[in-house]
């Protein structure tokens, strides 16, 4: 067998094992467990897999293919080991859309190269690439406008009269363009109105979509990127891209499919409603009732269960380390500590579980919504450490208000609630919080950081006093 026989071999072979590590690396970031080997796991067989194709392409655009890589790789090296927990739902949406826009790059290399003529490709790859390209577009486009309002630079809805009609209409017109390219006429400008097309829906679909949507808006990108990637895979008859893409596009199609379900929401309430976008919802008596962190502490003291719920803003105090060491503290006194996780607590899928795993917390004190609900109303204390929209009451009473339907943790059945919060704002959808003004709620303003140290200062000066 000679090197040209002997090479596509090794390479099918290399795919083959990259694919198996993708699939054993994503199967075991389902656990936070092992994770962490997953990532090297997948990491690897990316690795196999490139090398794989160098080895095919015979050094054809070596230089370029280098230049690719190092500015691919070097600055978002550098960004991902200097990047804030808070940023990470950013980075990931960023990310995922480079991921969208390189799959609709090589459809668009595939199809600019198909009208040159050189080439008549069979009519289902032709109509794959179209494919490919069209959800990588709206892949890149949208993510980029949830990355810029997680990260503050765009208001979190933009509507305007008509604008589900309008995307209607664009999405039509991109699809019609794609269709023409395939069943009528291989034509270079035909291709460009298409991509602006595809492009501009991606911008308008994600524009009138509310902060508490984001998501399920990411994990819905990451399914889209992942089908682009294997639809391309199969117009470049490349294996590895072919299963990687679906596994990627599977797992995020599930993923999203779970959010939406914590959500108690179809995914078209998610990409056509305003749910999630602000709204008053129903006036709300009462007011806030403050609390100062001697009093907390002496709470958490005589508690003897108590549930901890982190939010987004535990993420933007960076208090995840000190909410674990008060978590010691209470533990080492003889109180049951618990975690309490909303599905779609923070900005993106697992972001509080990141955090938590971050600062130390074992797994087995971590619990999800519909394993905690029931221990609330046995709960002498709960604290709510930033979260906001995931544990407002008013999404089970207010039928006027944007969230109503959302499944929530019941944080009001606790006997005593702390919420620490740094003042009187919203939550991310935009809406006045009701467990802020229940009678069994007190609001210990401060930073998270900050409380969290009052908190284990005052514990310790009971302790200390006590004997």
């Amino acid at each position: 067998m000679d090197n040209n026989q002997l090479l596509p071999l090794l390479a099918k072979a290399s795919y083959f094992l990259a694919a198996v590590l993708f699939i054993l690396g994503i199967k075991r970031m389902s656990s936070p467990v092992t994770a962490r080997r997953g990532i090297v796991q997948a990491g690897i067989g990316m690795v196999i897999a490139t090398l794989a194709t160098f080895a095919i392409t015979g050094g054809h655009n070596l230089p370029l293919i280098v230049i690719g890589i190092a500015i691919g790789v070097i600055p978002t090296w550098i960004w991902g080991k200097k990047v804030a927990m808070t940023d990470m739902p950013q980075m990931v949406a960023l990310f995922n859309g480079m991921g969208g826009g390189s799959a609709a790059a090589i459809g668009a290399g595939e199809l600019l190269r198909f009208t040159s003529g050189v080439e008549t490709p069979p009519l289902a790859t032709l109509a794959l690439a179209v494919v490919g390209a069209l959800i990588g577009s709206i892949s890149m486009t949208g993510s980029i406008i949830a990355w810029a309002k997680l990260d503050g630079r765009m208001d979190k809805r933009f509507t305007f009269g008509g604008q589900q009609a309008v995307n209607f209409l664009v999405f039509a017109a991109a699809v019609v363009a794609g269709a023409a390219i395939v069943f009528w006429k291989l034509d270079a400008n035909l291709v460009v109105v298409f991509f602006l097309l595809a492009l501009a829906f991606g911008v308008l679909m994600t524009l009138p979509i509310g902060g508490a949507d984001m998501p399920v808006v990411i994990s819905l990108y990451n399914a889209l990127t992942g089908l682009a990637v294997a639809f391309e895979g199969y117009v470049m008859q490349i294996e590895a891209l072919i299963i990687a893409g679906t596994v990627v596009g599977a797992a995020g199609t599930f993923l999203t499919q779970l959010m939406a379900k914590a959500m108690n929401r179809p995914l078209t309430n998610v990409l056509f409603s305003n749910f999630g976008g602000g709204g008053a919802g129903a006036e709300i008596a009462g007011s806030q009732k403050p609390i100062e962190a001697s009093d907390a502490a002496s709470l958490l003291y005589l508690a003897e269960k108590v549930i901890i719920v982190p939010g987004y803003g535990m993420a933007v105090a960076q208090a995840q380390h000190k909410i674990w060491e008060l978590s010691q503290a209470l533990i080492k006194a003889g109180k049951d500590v618990r975690f309490a996780i909303h599905p779609v607590a923070g900005r993106m899928p697992g972001h509080m579980n990141v955090l938590l795993a971050e600062a130390g917390v074992p797994y087995d004190l971590i619990y999800d919504m519909d394993d905690i609900n029931p221990e609330f109303k046995t709960t002498d204390v709960a604290i709510v450490i930033g979260a906001n929209d995931v544990v407002n009451p008013a999404a089970k009473t207010d039928k006027s208000s944007p969230i109503y339907g959302m499944p929530i943790l019941d944080v009001v059945d606790a006997k005593q609630v702390i919420v620490i919060k740094r003042g009187k704002g919203t939550g991310f959808a935009g809406i006045e919080n009701a467990l802020f003004y229940a009678d069994n709620t007190r609001m210990l303003y401060a930073d998270g950081k900050e409380a969290a140290n009052r908190l284990i200062a005052e514990l310790k000066a009971i302790e200390g006093g006590g004997h």
